[in-house]
C-alpha cells in the first residue's frame, strides 16, 4: 500500500507562482508512474503532468506546457509541481497519483485509470 500526501496549495494572484509537493510512503514503495491531475467544480478530472519514477521521461498537458514543471527527489520519495504564470483557469483541486505499473507512454500516463493510489487533493485558487 502506498500513501500519498499533497501539500502546497493555496491562494495566488494571476501571473504568480506556486509549488506543490507530493510525499509518498508505504511498507514497500514501488511506483513506476507518478502524476498530477486536477479537477475544477463541475469539470472532469484533467491530466496535468506525469513522470516515470525510475527514468527521465516527463509528460505535460498542452494547457500547462511551458508554465508547469514536474520533478522528483528520489531520496525523499517526493514529487513536485512548480507552477508559474498561473491563470484563473488553473483553479482546481490538484491530486497526486501513483501507479504500480504502466508503460512510459503518454496515453498511459495521462489516463486517470492507470493510477492505483491517490492523495487527498490540495486546493489551488488563482485570483483574477
Amino acid at each position: 500500500q502506498v500513501q500519498l500526501v499533497e501539500s502546497g496549495g493555496g491562494l495566488v494572484q494571476a501571473g504568480g507562482s506556486l509549488s506543490l509537493s507530493c510525499s509518498a510512503s508505504g511498507r514497500t514503495f514501488s511506483a513506476k508512474l507518478m502524476g498530477w491531475f486536477r479537477q475544477a467544480p463541475g469539470k472532469e478530472r484533467e491530466f496535468v503532468a506525469a513522470l516515470s519514477w525510475t527514468g527521465s521521461v516527463t509528460y505535460y498537458a498542452d494547457s500547462v506546457k511551458g508554465r508547469f514543471t514536474i520533478s522528483k527527489e528520489n531520496a525523499k520519495n517526493a514529487m513536485y509541481l512548480q507552477m508559474n504564470s498561473l491563470k484563473p483557469e488553473d483553479t482546481a483541486v490538484y491530486y497526486c497519483a501513483a501507479a504500480r505499473g504502466g508503460l512510459a507512454l503518454y496515453r498511459i500516463a495521462a489516463h486517470p485509470g492507470s493510477y492505483d493510489y491517490w492523495g487527498q487533493g490540495t486546493q489551488v485558487t488563482v485570483s483574477s
